[in-house]
């Protein structure tokens, strides 16, 4: 599952960042979202993106096109 099919309030550990662009998961693991990471969905802009994020006790805005490629496990 990705980071772009959960809905706010829930919570899951991240798995793996599947990005061709190196630079733009340097930038996303320099920010936090390294495997293992927890993180919950907080809210959803009215037109579905951006999404905001909290983990690492932060909140972070990332577009849905970047959650997409952000492989997840669920934590209930």
């Amino acid at each position: 599952m990705n980071l772009a099919q959960l809905k706010i309030g829930q919570k899951a550990k991240i798995v793996s960042l599947d990005f061709d662009n190196k630079e733009t998961r340097r930038h996303l693991l320099d920010m936090g979202l390294t495997r293992g990471t927890k993180v919950e969905i907080k809210k959803i802009a009215p037109m579905g993106d951006p999404v905001d994020l909290k983990l690492r006790d932060y909140e972070l805005c990332i577009g849905k096109s970047d959650l997409n490629k952000i492989q997840v496990e669920v934590i209930k």
